[in-house]
């Protein structure tokens, strides 16, 4: 059988086409939001309540999807995954009320959450720790480069046909997507189209061959339900809880508030794609800024932890928002404030990679996720209250604290001692 060159490469670029189509999926409501809600007969508060019902399927689905990934493998799970939530967004072009597009957003929900906690077990299996950043850099890229491109892609099919048609579309695309992972995924230990070399380099990687030691003599952090007595688990929940509200609000709320609050037309919004290619470039960057102190001997932790520190001194530029004058000036702090949290996101999501694991990493991943899904509920609550009752302003104040109370948590995961292992936790 020819063996391909670099698979670990190809397997990282269909997440990242995966993951493109997860954030095309999820924005195509918020693009749409003025047309969907003046179809539907909705107020700010019920569109609230939607998204709401988004993230309260995702809650869940993050903690069951990380049990089904370490039971089914990354190749099935993914792939289950993918196909559900494309058949609920092609279902969302048939909503014609409130219940209707909230049950909708609830099974897309459903299986969105999973590809986030697919993702880095396919990381772990296939790549040394000195590749992770840039590995999850990479398909975190695909929900940056998603949204980037939605604003244009879901406005030219909204025009060309409908608002349902746009739903319709981007759906079928996410099925099409099944062919090529199906054929091309296996684990690197079973895969018949692997070259020596890329083996070697696996097998060579003191890190992911700790990792996986421990995951398979069982010396982990024991049974699914002692993971929730762990001070690290819990440390990464709510570095989660108190961030991933600023990417949800830019995400769900930021072409809103250049509706409500700025003036801009429908047709004027596809001008987010700018703070979401500022996002494109913050999760590569931040990726290979950690991978960089790595090769220079930094431990894999720390590593990731200093480069969050300066995105925690980034980010809370965004509370210079409603007190700049123009849309350019909104669009550039904007640009600042996400590229600095994605850069942020992404070492985040490679310490989980780095601390936990490898037999509970799916399981654990999905916690972490629970406990962003509870801060964009908390969040989604709070703005569509605000926006409703008084302005957008608070809640860009509140970004002025969130990452840096969250980093002065995490740096508690701090490697202390000189490592070899990418598993500082052991």
């Amino acid at each position: 059988m020819r063996k391909l060159p670099h698979i670990r490469w190809m397997i990282v670029a269909l997440i990242f086409f995966a993951s493109i189509l997860n954030y095309i999926d999820r924005q195509t409501l918020s693009i749409l939001a003025p047309t969907i809600q003046g179809d539907l007969g909705l107020s700010n508060e019920d569109y609230a309540s939607v998204l709401n019902w988004f993230l309260v399927a995702y809650t869940a689905a993050s903690l069951l999807s990380g049990r089904i990934v370490d039971k089914l493998g990354v190749r099935w799970s993914l792939a289950l995954f993918v196909g559900w939530w494309s058949i609920a967004n092609m279902a969302t072009g048939l909503a014609r009320s409130f219940a209707s597009l909230a049950a909708c957003r609830f099974f897309l929900g459903l299986g969105e959450a999973g590809n986030w906690t697919a993702a880095p077990k396919a990381v772990s299996e296939w790549f040394p720790a000195k590749e992770r950043g840039i590995a999850i850099g990479i398909y975190t890229m695909g929900a940056t480069v998603g949204a980037s491109v939605a604003p244009i892609l879901i406005v030219a099919l909204a025009s060309w046909h409908s608002w349902q048609a746009a739903f319709i579309v981007t759906g079928i695309a996410g099925l099409l997507w099944l062919i090529p992972w199906l054929w091309l995924y296996r684990r690197p230990e079973e895969h018949p189209r692997i070259t020596e070399k890329e083996r070697l380099l696996l097998a060579n990687d003191p890190a992911r061959t700790q990792k996986l030691a421990t995951g398979n003599s069982g010396q982990d952090w024991g049974k699914w339900y002692q993971l929730f007595a762990r001070r690290e688990v819990w440390l990464l929940i709510f570095g989660r809880m108190l961030t991933d509200p600023v990417w949800y609000f830019f995400q769900f709320w930021f072409a809103k508030y250049l509706y409500d609050a700025r003036g801009l037309q429908q047709n004027q919004l596809s001008v987010t794609w700018v703070v979401f290619l500022a996002a494109d470039i913050g999760v590569l960057g931040g990726g290979w800024l950690s991978g960089l102190l790595i090769k220079r001997q930094i431990a894999p932790a720390n590593s990731r932890l200093f480069t969050m520190l300066g995105c925690a001194a980034l980010v809370p530029a965004a509370a210079l928002i409603p007190h700049v004058s123009s849309v350019g000036f909104v669009l550039a702090v904007g640009m600042i404030a996400v590229l600095a949290h994605m850069a942020w996101l992404v070492n985040l999501s490679a310490l989980v990679v780095d601390v936990v694991p490898q037999r509970s990493l799916g399981f654990i991943f999905g916690i972490v996720a629970t406990g962003s899904s509870l801060g964009g509920l908390m969040m989604n609550r709070a703005v569509g209250n605000l926006v409703t009752h008084h302005s957008y302003d608070p809640a860009f104040t509140a970004m002025l604290v969130m990452h840096p109370l969250a980093w002065l948590l995490l740096w508690r995961l701090r490697s202390r001692r000189p490592e070899t292992s990418a598993n500082p936790a052991t």
